[in-house]
């Protein structure tokens, strides 16, 4: 598998790097913004299901604890390819050079790279912070005791006292991640999204942002749990009751990505603000982008609301893996739709290629390689009943 992903990311360097060199290297770019914006949002959302279960002393998902904190090792990758996107800012940023309405105190790119940068680092630090203690604690049951302390192997705590100092720590720092998390996923959304028009203003946004990508990471979790139950059978330590309850949390969050988006519109369209409706009327009302504007509609949230008012399915990994994957699809569409319309004002179809699949596919390759080899290095994340911390 390791080498399957590793052939992914070269295949989706190389399409990227060999499009950028061409005559249309914006459309390598916007492939990169797409991808990167949306497997950033999975690596956050998905971890954010392990501070949340911790905070609320949920003990239902304890063994999908673990799952949910493999997908930090996404970080490090989302805060090199920010950084890397500062190479493309030509295409990426449209009012580059032009009139962004009296606002270029704030929309200029070294303190749009330095604030947003400065964002990410906290909110990576925070949640390396609360897994370095996550991992001490797993480390304290005496069959998974490692020696040696690093950052990539913590000392098991070994006293009642060192556990008491983790778990308080882990409280902090899941507090500090949760705040981090609305805050830093709002300021990029502003700054790499609703900034690319730069008259559109909406103060529900940043919140419907970082929805979606809990929204998100719950079905990357489901994904990467379902492979680990089907692989290891019940000795993994999952339940079909587990997999019905996260199916639930799944629902509940399509239901509220889907609450904040028409919240938005609707006051939108009651303002009836010229700048406000004509960013909704180009994605909804014009083409080729409202035939787009369905597509994620139905993709994202028609199927699974119908397919999850059903119980039994929620309960049944491998069609759970289908209905996560239309969901990734449904979501990378609307990211597209998002980003588009201001890269490609005057589009009379669709500006995808075969290239943005490629491109996908190297991104896909570089989270499923950090999520393989983080579960090969700490075999702790990987749920089995005796893990369980009492």
């Amino acid at each position: 598998m390791i080498r399957l992903f590793s052939a992914f990311v070269l295949v989706g360097l190389g399409t990227f790097l060999f499009q950028v060199a061409g005559q249309h290297p914006e459309k390598a770019w916007q492939a990169y913004l797409v991808n990167f914006l949306l497997w950033s949002a999975v690596a956050q959302g998905g971890f954010l299901f392990s501070v949340v279960l911790h905070v609320t002393k949920a003990r239902w998902g304890k063994p999908l604890q673990g799952v949910a904190e493999s997908f930090a090792a996404f970080f490090p990758f989302s805060f090199l390819l920010f950084l890397f996107l500062f190479l493309g800012k030509e295409h990426v940023f449209p009012w580059l050079n032009g009139d962004v309405h009296g606002r270029a105190d704030w929309l200029n790119l070294p303190f749009l790279f330095a604030r947003d940068a400065a964002g990410l680092a906290l909110l990576y630090g925070l949640g390396l912070a609360y897994l370095y203690n996550a991992m001490r604690l797993k480390r304290s049951i005496p069959e998974l005791s490692a020696g040696g302390a690093s950052l990539l192997n913590p000392r098991p705590a070994p006293g009642s006292e060192q556990v008491e100092k983790c778990k308080k720590r882990m409280d902090v720092f899941a507090v500090l991640y949760i705040m981090a998390f609305a805050f830093v996923l709002t300021l990029v959304a502003f700054d790499l999204v609703m900034s690319m028009q730069p008259l559109w203003v909406s103060t529900l946004f940043g919140a419907y942002a970082f929805v979606k990508a809990f929204y998100i990471g719950l079905a990357a979790l489901i994904v990467l749990a379902s492979l680990i139950y089907r692989s290891r059978g019940h000795a993994s330590g999952l339940t079909p009751s587990q997999f019905h309850d996260a199916g639930k949390l799944l629902f509940a969050f399509g239901l509220l990505w889907a609450d904040f988006f028409y919240c938005q519109l609707l006051v939108i369209w009651y303002g009836n603000i010229s700048e406000e409706t004509s960013y909704i009327i180009q994605r909804t009302m014009i083409l080729p982008w409202n035939r787009l504007a369905w597509t994620v509609f139905i993709l994202s949230f028609v199927i699974p609301f119908l397919i999850l008012l059903n119980k039994q399915v929620k309960t049944k990994p491998r069609f759970m893996i289908g209905l996560c994957s239309l969901i990734f699809v449904g979501i990378w569409l609307e990211h597209l739709l998002l980003v588009g319309p201001a890269l490609h004002p005057k589009a009379t179809s669709l500006p995808l290629e075969a290239t943005d699949g490629l491109i996908t596919l190297g991104f896909f390759g570089l989270m499923a390689l950090a999520v393989r080899l983080a579960l090969a290095r700490f075999p702790e994340l990987i749920p089995v009943q005796r893990q369980e911390v009492k």
